[in-house]
C-alpha cells in the first residue's frame, strides 16, 4: 500500500552522565520546533527543512556518543494527523504568549514617563526576532500568531492608545474598499464578517502583504497599522468597528467578547463558545490559504453564531 508519509520522526538515546549533551540536544530540538509524542519521540512536519534540522541534530547526538535515528511515518492508530497538528499549535500558542507577555510590558513602559524610546526600539527588535523565529516553526497557523504580531506592529508604527472619554460613532459607510494585511486570522475574518453584514453591505475587500499602506480614493482600513479602525487600547480591531460603526446589539457585544479573547488573549469573558470558534477558525486557516475564501466560511460561522446568542 502507498501511504502518504507526512511526519519525521526522531528516536534518541543519549549515553548517562552526559548532561550537556542532554541540555544541547533539547535545546535544539526545541529551536526546530519539534514536538515530543513520547519520551524521546520527537515529530517534525516532513519538509525539506525540518529533514535539514533532524539530520543536524542526529549528527550532534552520534557525535557526543548518542544513537538516533529519524524516520518517515504516517500515524494510522493511537494519534491521528490532526491531534498531531493541534500539538504543534499548542507549543507554539505557548511561544505566541510568552512574546506578547513581553510586548505588553513594553506597552506599559512606553506609557510611563521617562521611558527611553531608544531601549523600547531595541528590546522591540529583539522580540521582533524571535517572534519571527517563531513564526517560521508555526507550521500550521497557530491561533496566537495574528495578535502577537499586531501588537509588535502598533508598538513598532505609532503610539499605543490610552483611552479617552468613550467611543465617538462615525458616519454610516458604504460601498468602501475595506484593506487589511493578507493571511487574515480571527479578528480580521470576524471584521469582515461585521463589515459586510451590518456596515457596508456593499463593501469590497483588499488585501496586503505592506505592514503599512496608504490607502487610496474610497478606501478604509481595518486591523493594520496606521488604519481608521485598528486596535485602540486593549479593544480588538472587531470591538472598535462595532463601537464606532455597528449597531446596538446584544449578539454582536457576545461575539465581540469572544473575539477579544481570542485575539487579545487576557482571559477577560472567558465566554462558553469561545473555545468551538477558536478550532473553527483554525481550521478554516488550516485548510483555505485564500482570504475571501477564509471570510466566506467564517461569514457561515459568524451568521450562525450569531442567530444562537439572539436565541
Amino acid at each position: 500500500m502507498n501511504f502518504e508519509t507526512p511526519w519525521l520522526l526522531l528516536f534518541h538515546q543519549l549515553p548517562s552522565g552526559t548532561p550537556y549533551l542532554r541540555v544541547k540536544t533539547w535545546r535544539s530540538l526545541r529551536e526546530a520546533g519539534a514536538v515530543v509524542v513520547r519520551n524521546a519521540v520527537y515529530v517534525l512536519p516532513a519538509t525539506p527543512g525540518c529533514s535539514e534540522a533532524f539530520a543536524r541534530i542526529r549528527r550532534e547526538i552520534d557525535h557526543g556518543g548518542g544513537h538516533c535515528v529519524v524516520a518517515r511515518a504516517q500515524f494510522i492508530d493511537g494519534m491521528s494527523d490532526g491531534q498531531m497538528r493541534a500539538l504543534f499549535n499548542q507549543a507554539r500558542n505557548g511561544d505566541y504568549l510568552v512574546l506578547e507577555k513581553e510586548l505588553r510590558k513594553l506597552v506599559q513602559a512606553r506609557r510611563r514617563k521617562g521611558a527611553r524610546d531608544d531601549d523600547i526600539r531595541g528590546r522591540l527588535e529583539k522580540i521582533g526576532q524571535r517572534l519571527a523565529h517563531v513564526h517560521g516553526l508555526d507550521f500550521f497557523g497557530a491561533s496566537g500568531r495574528p495578535a502577537a504580531e499586531a501588537l509588535l506592529s502598533r508598538l513598532e508604527h505609532g503610539p499605543i492608545a490610552v483611552g479617552g472619554s468613550g467611543p465617538a460613532r462615525h458616519a454610516p459607510v458604504r460601498d468602501r474598499t475595506w484593506v487589511t494585511r493578507r493571511n487574515i486570522h480571527v479578528d480580521r475574518i470576524a471584521s469582515a464578517w461585521l463589515i459586510r453584514r451590518f456596515i457596508d453591505p456593499g463593501a469590497a475587500f483588499k488585501f496586503t502583504a505592506r505592514k503599512q499602506y496608504r490607502p487610496l480614493a474610497g478606501e478604509l482600513r481595518f486591523d493594520m497599522a496606521g488604519a481608521e479602525y485598528t486596535h485602540e487600547g486593549d479593544k480588538c480591531s472587531f470591538e472598535v468597528l462595532l463601537e464606532r460603526l455597528g449597531p446596538l446589539d446584544a449578539a454582536l457585544q457576545g461575539i465581540a467578547q469572544i473575539i477579544h479573547d481570542l485575539d487579545i488573549r487576557d482571559g477577560r469573558f472567558r465566554r462558553p463558545e469561545t473555545g468551538d470558534v477558536a478550532a473553527a477558525i483554525d481550521d478554516i486557516c488550516r485548510t483555505q490559504p485564500d482570504d475571501m475564501v477564509r471570510i466566506g466560511r467564517g461569514s457561515v460561522l459568524f451568521d450562525a453564531l450569531h442567530a444562537r446568542l439572539r436565541a
